[in-house]
């Protein structure tokens, strides 16, 4: 009788070229014909050259099949789109431009660099007791959580996978639902705000020039919230087109983030220094580390941890490169590295602008005097002058656009991803992709949503602007909920990880769910004190809407129309096999 055989890959610990060697593997005869039928499935869906590791490729996509899947999206991009896909979402050089001036607020510049002087003398010992480094430390044990289950279940739309995969069977549904709710809330609403946040930088330059605006540059205008609407709604109608290019051609947009970002780093370290000393000089090393500064009218310590707020807040997104992991080959490996590269490139290049920034601002009282929706414009207008000022908001704009347009791929592939699993309305069309195996139905959905959400700035400013600040609350409790799944309920699963965090996963797990509810409390807590009316975060409000409609959505979708058990029990099963080892010499 004819032996049925399987070949197996195993990592070949004596270090053959690529790392691995073949293995010759005697099957019985219900896994053979189990191989049989899964082949000849795989080879009507996609056909593979087995080179150039398209081997891995085909061991990602058998993997995504054991799950339940079929590859719908394109698989063409490779390390730079997924390190892109984070690092150009998060965009460092626009989020310290952004957040700067609540870090200022809550603390002062020695908020950014210090943490709590009062817990530095407690503690003598040397530490490290700048936010932004304890930010990009904490930050760094979060990616590496989230790589160690991306790199295991390497899916479109992943956090919520990831939470309910984390969760185990029982607990699965339940919090995949609730996840789901928050990371789709999460990333929408981003969308929005960073159209308003490009807006404010074109309409800043009327201060620049002393334009009068008919009623004036202020929220209580109506006319001014119209003129701020009208531009936002052009530039994420942009941002959207620009999602409708082949996967080849938006290939090329990721690469022109990089570099434009990159240029306006650079811009930044060189031109404006030279332009702050021409004209109203640096502050001084005493002033950048030890002046402090309460503009919450929160109490002292509390006051200090609130500048969290801003080093947080530039590092919240990197989960992105999870969310394109489907159109990323080997997949299993890349999409971690995208992960981990883009935490710790925004986290060192961000600490690195903030203390350029710190340097190159005028006092405080001159700082906060500067009336405009983006004070950075005038700020680049005393430095360089009213033409360099131009400029530099071009740069700004520019890329902004771009890191829209890159938050709407992550943004999409999640709504894809759950309209693929029939729970939306209108499942069937939002779950269509096109020839070019791009999900453009969800990219529409993006923009119907986006649209709709901008126009709650014509009746209220603090309406929209309460909306768009709760949508950075629900990224890091996903984070941290993720980190506490793993640690209660499945801290033995996942070994199949390229980056498994082996006896230091409890310790990583730990670390990230106490950090994580640190940073939410941050965001939910009152910014200002004493708390009236007019300066409540109704981001706990909104939050808590947004988990009830979470848990309304489990309770009253069936369990075979979402996340089944049997589903679950199969992801797991499959993210626990041994399927893959080093394999970076392979691609």
């Amino acid at each position: 009788m004819r032996m049925v055989t399987g070949v197996g890959l195993v990592p070949y610990h004596e270090r053959s070229v690529d790392g691995w060697r073949i293995e010759i593997i005697p099957l019985e005869p219900e896994q053979s014909s189990y191989l049989r039928r899964e082949a000849s499935q795989c080879h009507r869906s996609f056909s593979l050259s087995l080179k150039r590791g398209n081997l891995l490729d085909f061991l990602t996509l058998f993997f995504q099949r054991s799950l339940g899947y079929k590859q719908q999206l394109h698989r063409t991009w490779n390390i730079v789109e997924s390190f892109a896909a984070s690092f150009c979402a998060l965009n460092f050089i626009g989020g310290v431009r952004s957040a700067m001036f609540l870090g200022l607020w809550a603390g002062g510049p020695a908020a950014i660099w210090q943490v709590m002087n009062y817990i530095a003398q407690l503690i003598p010992t040397i530490l490290v007791r700048s936010s932004y480094l304890i930010t990009i430390f904490f930050m760094m044990i979060t990616a590496a959580v989230l790589a160690e289950i991306c790199s295991a279940l390497p899916l479109s739309g992943s956090i919520y996978i990831w939470a309910a995969e984390s969760a185990g069977p029982k607990y699965a549904r339940f919090f995949g639902f609730i996840v789901a709710w928050w990371s789709c809330t999460a990333w929408m609403t981003f969308t929005a705000g960073n159209c308003q946040t490009t807006a404010n930088y074109i309409v800043s330059q009327l201060a620049v020039w002393e334009i009068d605006f008919p009623g004036g540059i202020t929220n209580d205008n109506v006319k001014w919230r119209a003129f701020i609407w009208v531009i936002s709604e052009a530039l994420l109608l942009l941002a959207v087109a620009i999602n409708y290019l082949p996967p080849r051609l938006y290939s090329m947009i990721f690469r022109f983030s990089i570099g434009l970002m990159m240029l306006d780093f650079f811009l930044c370290v060189i031109w404006l220094p030279i332009g702050v000393s021409n004209t109203y000089g640096f502050r001084s090393a005493k002033d950048v580390f030890t002046m402090t500064y309460n503009g919450t009218g929160a109490p002292a310590g509390w006051n200090w941890i609130l500048s969290f707020l801003f080093t947080a807040g530039t590092m919240t997104g990197f989960d992105a490169s999870g969310h394109i992991a489907e159109e990323t080959k080997n997949a299993r490996v890349v999409a971690g590295k995208g992960i981990l590269s883009s935490a710790l490139a925004t986290g060192v290049l961000g600490f690195v602008t903030a203390i350029l920034f710190l340097f190159c601002t005028p006092d405080l009282d001159t700082l906060f005097a500067l009336q405009a929706p983006q004070p950075f414009v005038l700020l680049y207008a005393l430095a360089l002058g009213k033409k360099g000022s131009i400029f530099m908001t071009i740069i700004a704009v520019l890329g902004l656009i771009i890191n829209t347009s890159i938050a709407i791929v992550a943004a999409s592939r999640l709504v894809f991803a759950v309209a693929r699993d029939g729970v939306l309305p209108m499942s069937k069309w939002i779950g269509q992709v096109d020839e070019a195996g791009q999900p453009k139905h969800a990219v529409t959905v993006i923009y119907i949503f986006g649209a709709v959400l901008l126009c709650t700035i014509l009746p209220s400013q603090v309406a929209f602007t309460s909306l768009v600040s709760a949508g950075g609350v629900p990224t890091i409790a996903a984070y941290g909920l993720i980190a506490l799944l793993r640690f209660t309920m499945t801290p033995d699963n996942f070994k199949s990880s390229h980056f498994y965090l082996g006896r230091f996963r409890k310790f990583f797990y730990l670390v990230a769910i106490l950090f994580n509810a640190l940073i939410v409390a941050v965001m939910l807590s009152p910014f200002f004190f004493p708390v009236t009316a007019e300066n409540f975060n109704f981001a706990c409000v909104i939050f808590g809407s947004i988990t009830l409609f979470g848990i309304l959505s489990w309770y009253f979708t069936p369990s075979e129309k979402w996340l089944r058990r049997e589903h679950v029990l199969k992801a797991l099963r499959a993210a626990d096999e041994p399927t893959s080892g080093p394999s970076e010499h392979l691609d």
